[in-house]
This record gives structure tokens, sequence and C-alpha cells, in this order.
């Protein structure tokens, strides 16, 4: 198999992980480095879809403090088991939407136990070779997340997040982007980060 360069946008909710991902996996593609986008979620907006369908709040209330966090690492760590299988099957360049590091900080700023058996276990996934924190405001994301009319985040949280994220033992080794700047400047800032990667 070959080997795929893997780039990884992570940060809260709202801070436009999403949508710049795809974006720069198509100005590499447009340059002429086959770049695939890849979503490594963990379902949240489904279960809570489905929590609502069955008159509950949102999914930790359908399926409880224990059991909600292990079918959300379970299938994110599905999903990133896919972007690496398929990343190197193909040897395209691997444009990381979340990565492992997603779920522990979500799991941290619900208070969740466990973090430490899903670190553990999502220990097998290779690290991206650059991993770009969106460093967003918490004010921004929530008026970012209400504006897509999918779900809503509570300030506190979105907080609790960015906190977690800067917590991380890791962080200090990502790329910190002002994700609050125009999404032009963001992409700019996205390029130089990966160019040394990808350069031909």
């Amino acid at each position: 198999m070959a080997r795929s360069v893997m780039i990884a946008l992570v940060g809260v909710d709202g801070s436009g992980k999403s949508t710049q991902a795809r974006a720069l996996a198509r100005r590499l593609t447009a340059r002429g480095i086959p770049a695939t986008y890849f979503e490594n979620a963990g379902g949240r907006p489904l279960w809570n879809r489905l929590a609502r369908a069955l008159g509950r709040a949102d999914g930790v209330a359908l399926f409880g403090r224990t059991l909600y966090p292990a079918l959300e690492a379970t299938v994110r760590a599905l999903a990133m088991a896919r972007t690496v299988l398929v990343a190197r099957l193909t040897g395209r360049t691997a444009v990381l939407d979340r990565w492992t590091w997603c779920q522990e900080v979500v799991m941290a700023a619900r208070g969740d136990r466990g973090r430490r058996a899903v670190r553990a276990g999502y220990a097998i996934f290779p690290r991206p070779a650059v991993v770009c924190f969106l460093a967003t405001s918490p004010e921004v994301a929530q008026r970012r997340v209400a504006a897509r009319g999918i779900d809503t985040e509570e300030l506190a949280h979105l907080r609790a997040l960015d906190a977690a994220y800067r917590a991380l033992p890791d962080f200090t080794s990502f790329v910190t982007v002002d994700g609050d700047a125009d999404p032009d400047e963001v992409a700019a800032a996205l390029d130089r980060a990966v160019s040394p990667l990808v350069s031909r």
C-alpha cells in the first residue's frame, strides 16, 4: 500500500473544520496533488435527531452517560479506520476533518469517564503529518453553529471544548490558525502550513 500524507483539522464545533478541510482537499487536487476529504465524526447529529424523534433531549439522554460515549467513540473509530485504509490503498493525500483528539476533547468537555481507555484504543491510529487547530472564539463558533440550522451549541460547552483542546499534551505540536479570521485568510494559513508536506 502507498504511503499517504495525512493532514488533520481540529477545533470546536463551528470553527470551520469541515468547510476548510473540503476546500483544502479541492485546492490540493487542483494543484496536481490528489487529495481526499475524510470526515471522522462520532455521529452526534444523527443520535440527537434519533433522540428527539423518540422524545428525548439528545443522544446522551437516550443512551445514557456510559453507553453514549462508547457508541460515539466506536463510530469515530470505524470512520478513522476507513480513512486510514482508503488513504493507504489510494496513496492520495488525506485531509482529515477531526481525528483522535476530538473524541477525547468532547468527552472531557462533558465530564465523561473512559477517556484513558479511548486514548489507549485510538493509539493504533497514525498521527497526521500536520495538525491544524482552528482557534475560534466560543462566541463566534456559537453564531456559526446557529447559522447552519442543523444543531445548537451552548456557550459553556464550546468554552469547555476549547479549554480541553488547549489542555491536550499534544496541543503544543499543533499549528494554530486563527479561525475567527476571514475564510480566505484561514485558507491561506492552512496552505502555508501544509505546503512543506505536499510541495512538488
